[in-house]
């Protein structure tokens, strides 16, 4: 979090907390209820914003509420990770040099992490 007045978050810090906040709350929750449940202080139309974008981004779930929407978290941190990762491939015509790029700038663990994962094994 910066300390400094109009500095900028680091991108997507808000949009975790929010996920967070959804994960822990267990219930669909309306943007006030995620907003009291943040430790940042935003304004509820901040908040509003940021769970309308991570709907867009199919990161959370929506249904009616009594005024307005509640919200429900579809991917953990982890999966939103993931989706990031699958529309920037998806961007790309020669998936197979992103791979290959991304590939090649894995360190020796995750590597073996990942040669793991595709021959099967899960987490």
């Amino acid at each position: 979090m910066s300390d400094t007045v109009g500095e900028r978050r680091p991108a997507g810090e808000l949009e975790a907390s929010v996920l967070a906040a959804l994960g822990a709350a267990g219930s669909p929750q309306s943007a006030a209820e995620v907003r009291a449940a943040i430790p940042e202080k935003l304004a509820r139309t901040t908040v509003a914003t940021l769970l309308a974008r991570l709907y867009e981004k199919g990161a959370v779930g929506r249904a009616p509420g009594r005024r307005g929407f509640v919200y429900f978290a579809v991917a953990d941190s982890h999966g939103l990770t993931a989706r990031r990762m699958h529309r920037a491939l998806e961007q790309d015509g020669d998936r197979s040099r992103v791979l290959a790029r991304f590939v090649e700038g894995l360190d020796p663990a995750d590597e073996a992490e990942l040669k793991r994962l595709l021959e099967g094994g899960s987490r």
